[in-house]
């Protein structure tokens, strides 16, 4: 006579697709918060000190060695600067302008910029440079 035993119930939880899952998101995570900022690369003058003035609202404003000027990584002319500046300007009243110029761009670029600021009534302006090494 023969007996039938019933299947025995599972004593373990088999672990290994949960820890390949586990390592792909720390792969996912790891590679996704090295990846570098996208933006403009612009040769930024020698300064003694250097203030940061980041804040959530700042706008970059980039001239770049060809006189392309951007706005936010965006690529504007000075009538579209101008116009975008006065509306996030009719929507945030202080709100500070960082402009950043290639050391070899034309000074005539970045001087047209500042007019617009200051036709603007932006009085909050800051210009980029990096340290000066010692």
């Amino acid at each position: 006579m023969q007996v039938h035993s019933q299947p025995k119930p599972y004593d373990e939880i088999n672990i290994t697709p949960m820890l390949d899952l586990a390592y792909v998101l720390l792969i996912i995570f790891i590679v996704m918060t090295t990846a570098s900022v996208q933006g403009i690369k612009v040769n930024v003058p020698k300064a003694s000190s250097s203030v940061s003035l980041a804040k959530p609202t700042t706008k970059a404003i980039t001239i770049d060695s060809d006189g392309q000027i951007y706005l936010d990584t965006f690529p504007v002319t000075t009538d579209e600067l101008e116009s975008q500046l006065r509306a996030f300007k009719a929507v945030t009243p202080e709100f500070p302008v960082v402009i950043k110029g290639d050391q070899v761009s034309q000074y005539g670029r970045i001087m047209e910029v500042l007019n617009i600021c200051a036709s603007l009534g932006i009085t909050q302006l800051g210009l980029v440079s990096e340290r000066q090494k010692s």
